[in-house]
Order: C-alpha cells, then sequence, then structure tokens
C-alpha cells in the first residue's frame, strides 16, 4: 500500500471475552508484547491475565479494572507486531486509555513507564463512582443542548465526540437513567455502552488528580511518531507529550475522535487501520467523506468476534505489506 498508515486506537466499550486470544502463543511479537506488560504489572498483571484468558473471570472484562488495562495491552502488542512485520505508523490516534497506547507506541513512555502509568490509572478509576457510558444517535451540540436544559446532573456530560450524529455521555448511575429520559423524550434514541464507571466527565475529576501524581518518576518524552490527541484533535506537541497533567487530564475530559479523525482525513490520503478488539473505530472512519471519496482506505487488524480466525488476522497484515 502506497498511502501512510494511521493507526487507531480502540478504547472503553471495544472489548469483549476473547478479545484477541486467537494471537496468544501463536504470534511472537504480540506474546512477548503481553507477557511483558502483564510481568510488569506485578500482582495485577496476574490476575488482568487471567481473567483475560478465563471464560469465567473473577472480574467481568466490562469493569474498568479489567477492560482499561487489556485494551491498552492488545492495541499496544498489536501496534508492535505491525511494525514488527514491516509497517510503521505514520500516524497515531487512540480514544482513551487506546491514547495511551499510542504514546506507547510513539515512545513517549518506555514499557516500565507504561505499566505504572497503566496501574496508575488503574488505582485512580478504583476510587471513581459507579456509572458508565451512553451512546446517543445525535449531535454533540443537541446533546449539550438538553443536558444544559437539565441544569447538567451532577458528575454528568458528553464524554465522546464519536461521530457527527454520534455522541457519547458519562455519569452516575442515576444521571444516565434521568439524561435518558430526557433524550428519549425529545426523540433521541441511546443505548449503553460497555463500562461499569463513567469516563471524560465532571464524575470522575479527583480520579484524574489521582491519576496525575501517578506519573511520579516516569520518564516522558516527545513522541517518535505524531499522535493527533483525541483531546485536542490536534497533533500532541513535544511539551505536551512531557506533561503529566496532559495524559492524566484526559480522564475526565471529552474524547474528541471525530474531530481527529476529520483533522487526519482532510490533510491527505492514508490508510487508516484499527489496532485493537472489533472493528468499532474502523466502522465510524468509514462515514468519513474522504473514505466515502475513497482517497483514504479503511481496515481493522484484529481479527473480529464474527470472524475470530488467526486466518483472518494474517490477511490484514498481507494486505497491509501488499
Amino acid at each position: 500500500m502506497t498511502s501512510p498508515i494511521a493507526l487507531l486506537l480502540p478504547g472503553q466499550g471495544a472489548q469483549y471475552p476473547g478479545m484477541a486470544l486467537e494471537l496468544y502463543g501463536v504470534e511472537e511479537v504480540f506474546t512477548a508484547a503481553m507477557d511483558e506488560f502483564f510481568e510488569l504489572m506485578g500482582a495485577v498483571g496476574t490476575e488482568l491475565r487471567a481473567d483475560w484468558l478465563s471464560d469465567q473471570p473473577v472480574v467481568p472484562l466490562d469493569d474498568a479494572s479489567r477492560a482499561q488495562p487489556l485494551l491498552f495491552a492488545i492495541g499496544h502488542a498489536l501496534g508492535r507486531t505491525l511494525m514488527a512485520n514491516g509497517s510503521t505508523p505514520s500516524v497515531l490516534i487512540g480514544h482513551s486509555v487506546g491514547e495511551l497506547a499510542a504514546a506507547a507506541l510513539a515512545g513517549v513512555f518506555d514499557p516500565p513507564g507504561a505499566a505504572q502509568v497503566i496501574l496508575a490509572r488503574y488505582e485512580a478509576m478504583a476510587t471513581a463512582p459507579r456509572g458508565g457510558l451512553l451512546a446517543a444517535s445525535a449531535a454533540a451540540s443537541e446533546v449539550e443542548r438538553h443536558l444544559d436544559a437539565r441544569g447538567h446532573d451532577e458528575g454528568v456530560g458528553i464524554a465522546a465526540v464519536n461521530a457527527p450524529n454520534l455522541t457519547v455521555v458519562s455519569g452516575t448511575e442515576a444521571g444516565l437513567a434521568r439524561v435518558r429520559e430526557t433524550l428519549s423524550a425529545n426523540g433521541i434514541g441511546s443505548m449503553r455502552v460497555g463500562s461499569r464507571q463513567p469516563f471524560h466527565c465532571p464524575a470522575v475529576a479527583a480520579a484524574a488528580e489521582k491519576f496525575e501524581a501517578g506519573f511520579a518518576g516516569v520518564t516522558l518524552r516527545p513522541p517518535r511518531i505524531p499522535i493527533i490527541s483525541t483531546r485536542t484533535a490536534s497533533p500532541v506537541t513535544p511539551e505536551q507529550a512531557m506533561t503529566p497533567e496532559f495524559w492524566a487530564r484526559q480522564l475526565d475530559a471529552p474524547v474528541l475522535f471525530w474531530p481527529a479523525v476529520d483533522s487526519l482525513l482532510t490533510s491527505g490520503s492514508y490508510t487508516v487501520v484499527e489496532a485493537g478488539p472489533g472493528k468499532g473505530l474502523s466502522m465510524l472512519a468509514k462515514k468519513h467523506p474522504a473514505v466515502r471519496a475513497r482517497r483514504s482506505s479503511v481496515y481493522s487488524l484484529s481479527p473480529s468476534r464474527a470472524s475470530g480466525t488467526l486466518t483472518a488476522w494474517r490477511a490484514g497484515l498481507d494486505q497491509l505489506n501488499s
């Protein structure tokens, strides 16, 4: 493929039981990256690995204590496998915890530093209230208007702008229930996304502060591969990359996924590749006018839940290198 590769790394909501297990113990680079992560995470890593491999995990994978570290690890391992196969991305975009996987792939922090950061996020989110995510079939401006009309239930806010008419709201359980009623009363459909905790909203502001403290001692470096941040929808600057607050406050700031993708695809032609479980981000990217006009193309690197085959994975790698 002649177009430069843009790698998408997913976050909460992409997880499912058995995700990427087809590659573990078979693909050498993927397996080594996963094992290194589990080892660096210590006792938590042992528990993560056990629940990932189990048909009956002790902690459900929708829980942030499982989904977030595993999504980071899988995205990072898939990215390293892609690079080892001779396809180095020209740019990275990560959704939620996927942005930390992007930072690791870009060399902002090394594997031990990445493990410390993910462990700090894990511990910070343990203090967050119960809640979740609600995907609404409407533009962010319309959803925001209805939130404003309600006076913004405490802790509730827009968590992600995933597409022009797909907005995610996050907050406490009680707040989300009231928001869902309001949206329904105004003809806006919505559905819950797989998460047992809120993210990217005021409800986790205290957790974000605790997360920032967890960066102590971690060496941060300018990215070797450009990252378009989904916090700003702009390239991460060297100064931002080396500032713990930039990465930590991502936890309670909205994910501007669609603006970030739009910034990318209006700047040139790309082969957009999703490196993570399923095809959620690639399906969103396919909605972009540049993809519809075939100026850019979109692929998923991981076997999907439906196909679930190693053949699909290897075919994807071959296609990228053709």
